[in-house]
């Protein structure tokens, strides 16, 4: 007299059956989603690199232009300190004096103890 009927509590064999869908479906999804996020960073690091690339082109083209103006400039004043060695002379005695007042100046300012030129 056992009478199985259909709107009684659930199988246990049904449950199980059920959760075993849910978890295929759950990984099918989680496969999609791994998928997607792989083309995704693999678009993102072709766009990185593609424009790292971009940067150092850039980069080396001007670095390059700066080295030109560079040599061109170093080259003229070359050709005028030999042109004119007593005013280079000239110069470079300033700019070493100056920056021998310069280095006395800071010494002084950075002592503890004052001193005066007189005494």
């Amino acid at each position: 007299m056992a009478d199985t009927n259909k709107s009684g509590p659930p199988d246990i064999e049904d449950i199980q059956k059920t959760l075993e869908k849910q978890i295929a479906d759950l990984r099918k999804e989680i496969t999609k989603i791994n998928k997607s996020i792989s083309a995704r960073s693999a678009e993102m690091l072709d766009d990185a690199s593609e424009q790292a690339s971009d940067f150092y082109d850039t980069a080396a083209s001007r670095a390059s232009r700066t080295a030109q103006q560079l040599r061109s400039q170093a080259q003229s004043v070359s050709e005028a300190a030999r042109e004119n060695p007593v005013t280079t002379t000239a110069v470079i005695g300033v700019i070493g004096l100056l920056g021998f007042l310069a280095g006395i100046a800071v010494g002084q300012s950075m002592n503890d103890t004052p001193r005066r030129w007189y005494h």
